[in-house]
């Protein structure tokens, strides 16, 4: 099975090792035809403090490292 990669945009730095990204996605609704927007917070593990709040990264889903933890920071993404 694939590792399956996202990009989102980090808004939480406050634990050791983990970062709070945001990703948000958007599509249209299948009967209205109006576009519907989703966030979701994912729990990203990074092994050194050198993400801010407001840096956009890309990450992948690995082996799971502690209960909400499953995604490993890969990059950032230029803007």
């Amino acid at each position: 099975m694939a590792k399956s990669k996202l990009q989102g945009v980090v808004v939480g730095t406050k634990m050791e090792g983990t970062v709070v990204v945001l990703v948000t996605r958007s599509y249209a609704h299948p009967r209205y035809s109006k576009i519907v927007t989703k966030k979701k917070k994912y729990l990203i593990h990074v092994p050194d403090k050198k993400l801010k709040e407001g840096d956009r990264i890309l990450f992948e889903e690995t082996r799971p490292l502690s209960k909400r933890k499953r995604w490993i920071y890969i990059s950032k993404v230029k803007k």
